[in-house]
């Protein structure tokens, strides 16, 4: 059940800002073959991996997508969340408002300092608040939102309020294929330096990319059996295909960085049973609970998760239910920072 999954949170506890340097963060390193818990830091992962293992990152980008606006015709409060564009140049968005919004009114977006920028006129309403927009006059999506778009915090940080440095640390240093409107948080403790170290250590890595949706931030609110996982688009390319094929042939390990890949080679591995690392590209909606087979994810470096969250049910299904459980209890007792912002635990 969907309770199971829950647990009290002090509210200090929720990170509002990173640390000054990524990888000061905290470390929780979990060992399944023993049920020990360790506590380092993220700087000192080197030291927890082993030559020839290949850390797998997430390399969307996030997109400004958080807009503010007016209703056109009433100058009524607006705010969005951009979604997604299509080739022909009709959005999906997220959007807030007092009243009922009707089809072919316009919202006028604004830009940071608060002057009036390009018109969206609002076309149809579909599923969960979305809205089919357009822009008038027609202009790229990424254009318009790296224009007014604001860092779509999660509403945790700051009820979701951005500061200029978010621009930067809200963005994994290896971010490279613009999509997400959600951060690959595991991915935010890497600093170049801490890249480098790990390449000397005889880590390698490679990419995948998972364009996060706005579900990342809905609660489950029905039990685990009848949760339906919102839809991302995932690649699994080529290039590190046959680089993971390699390192499962020199004995090294597959290190995810986040759910966010789990959920991308666990999604190729079910569209090609006989050969789970096979190349794969599609939109996946797997959700990944109690009963899941893990094929191509050996450890797993990840933040800690918001209770009655997928994403938390993925983390205790792969490190063991009881395991799992203790170490967010010793995580709260000893005042770890949680979410996006805050610490991570390796489960090895």
């Amino acid at each position: 059940m969907t309770m199971s999954y829950d647990y009290e949170l002090p509210a200090e506890l929720i990170a509002q800002h990173p640390l000054r340097n990524r990888a000061d963060a905290r470390l929780m390193v979990i060992d399944r073959a023993t049920d020990e818990i360790h506590h380092s830091h993220i700087r000192d992962l080197p030291d927890w991996l082993k030559p020839a293992d290949r850390l797998v990152l997430n390399d969307t980008r996030v997109l400004p997508a958080r807009l503010v606006g007016y209703r056109s015709a009433t100058r009524g409060r607006w705010t969005g969340l951009f979604l997604s564009s299509s080739p022909e140049g009709i959005w999906k968005v997220l959007g807030k408002t007092r009243g009922k919004l009707a089809p072919n009114e316009t919202i006028t977006l604004q830009s940071h300092d608060s002057q009036d920028d390009v018109r969206l006129r609002l076309l149809a309403r579909l599923e969960g608040g979305v809205w089919a927009m357009s822009p008038e006059p027609a202009e790229a999506a990424l254009d318009v939102l790296r224009r007014v778009g604001r860092v779509p915090l999660p509403p945790y940080i700051r009820g979701g309020k951005m500061e200029e440095a978010d621009r930067e640390r809200y963005q994994t240093v290896f971010a490279r294929r613009d999509g997400a409107v959600a951060a690959p948080t595991a991915g935010l403790h890497f600093t170049d330096t801490l890249l480098a170290r790990l390449a000397d250590r005889g880590v390698a890595r490679s990419s995948v990319t998972l364009h996060i949706g706005v579900g990342t931030f809905r609660p489950m609110t029905t039990p685990v059996d009848e949760h339906q996982m919102h839809a991302e688009w995932g690649e699994l390319p080529e290039q590190t295909s046959s680089a993971l094929r390699e390192t499962r042939r020199a004995g090294g390990r597959i290190v995810a960085v986040g759910t966010t890949v789990v959920r991308v080679l666990e999604s190729a591995a079910a569209a090609h049973p006989q050969d789970p690392l096979e190349p794969w590209s599609d939109d996946t909606s797997l959700f990944i609970k109690p009963g899941h087979s893990f094929q191509c994810t050996d450890l797993l470096l990840t933040n800690f998760h918001l209770p009655k969250s997928s994403l938390l049910v993925l983390v205790r299904t792969f490190g063991g239910d009881a395991l799992l459980r203790r170490a967010y209890e010793e995580a709260i007792a000893d005042r770890y920072r949680f979410f996006s912002y805050g610490d991570a635990m390796l489960i090895r």
